[in-house]
C-alpha cells in the first residue's frame, strides 16, 4: 500500500499531531510567527476548515446524526479540497505550509471510532508527503488537566459520546482520549512522526521545533521585509 502521493514539490510542509491538549497548536503558532519574522512565505492550513463541508459538518453535528463511517468521509473531503486550494499550490511556489493536523489525525480519530485502519489509510493516499511530521506526546493524564481545567463545556462529538464509552461526558472524553493516544503510538514507527516531549517548558519545545525545520529550510528563499518610512524616520530622531 502507498502511504502518501509521489510527486515532490519545492516547497516544505510541517505537520503538528497530538491528542487534545497536547499543545501542538500553540507551538505552530509561535511556529509561524517565527518563520514569518526570519522573511520566508508561510502558509498555514487547519483541520476541518473547508468551507466546502462546514455547513455539512456543523448540521450533522447539531443533530448528532454523523456516524463514524459518514465522520471520515466528511473529514477526507474537508482535507482534499484544503489540499487542493491551500497546501499544494503554496508547495509549488517553494513556500512553507503549515498544518495543524494532517491525515494521521483522521488514522487516530477514525480508528478509534472503530474504523478500518486499512481503509481509512487508503482514503488519505493522495496526500502530500510532509518534511516533517512533529507529534507532541503527552501523558494522558496531563492532557486532560490541561483541557479540563480550561474548557466550561465539552462538545458531543469531541468527547466522544456518540460511541457509548461512557454517559458521563468527563469520562467518555477521557476514555475516547486513550483510545486516540494509543493509535498515535502506533504510527510514530508506521509514519516516521519526529516526537516532541509535550511535557517540556514551552520555549524548550519550540527550540527543538526551530532546529529541526531550519535544517530543512536552507535553500528556500527569504523576502526582505517591506520598507517602513516612518520607522525609520522615527529611529533618526
Amino acid at each position: 500500500m502507498n502511504k502518501y502521493f509521489n510527486q515532490e514539490f519545492p516547497g516544505k510542509l510541517f505537520t503538528v499531531e497530538g491528542i487534545d491538549g497536547s499543545g501542538k497548536s500553540t507551538q505552530l503558532k509561535l511556529l509561524h510567527q517565527w518563520l514569518q519574522n526570519e522573511g520566508y512565505g508561510v502558509f498555514f492550513s487547519e483541520w476541518n476548515s473547508s468551507p466546502l463541508v462546514k455547513t455539512t459538518t456543523r448540521r450533522g453535528k447539531t443533530k448528532q446524526i454523523l456516524t463514524p463511517t459518514t465522520f471520515s468521509l466528511i473529514h477526507a473531503t474537508d482535507f482534499a479540497d484544503r489540499i487542493e486550494r491551500e497546501i499544494i499550490p503554496p508547495l509549488k511556489a517553494s513556500a512553507i505550509v503549515l498544518a495543524d493536523r494532517y491525515i494521521y489525525t483522521a488514522f487516530a480519530r477514525d480508528v478509534a471510532r472503530g474504523v478500518d485502519p486499512s481503509w481509512v489509510r487508503k482514503l488519505y493516499e493522495f496526500a502530500v508527503r510532509p518534511t516533517i511530521a512533529f507529534y507532541f506526546k503527552v501523558p494522558l493524564n496531563v492532557a486532560l488537566d490541561r483541557i479540563l481545567s480550561s474548557r466550561a463545556q465539552i462538545k458531543y462529538y469531541e468527547a466522544g459520546m456518540d460511541l457509548g464509552l461512557s454517559s458521563d461526558i468527563k469520562e467518555s472524553f477521557k476514555l475516547f482520549q486513550e483510545k486516540i493516544l494509543i493509535e498515535y503510538e502506533k504510527m510514530i514507527d508506521e509514519y516516521g512522526l519526529t516526537v516532541v516531549d509535550a511535557t517540556l517548558p514551552i520555549n524548550d519545545q519550540q527550540k527543538k521545533v526551530r532546529e529541526i525545520v531550519v535544517k530543512k529550510i536552507k535553500e528556500l528563499k527569504k523576502f526582505p521585509k517591506p520598507f517602513n518610512y516612518f520607522s525609520q524616520f522615527a529611529a533618526k530622531k
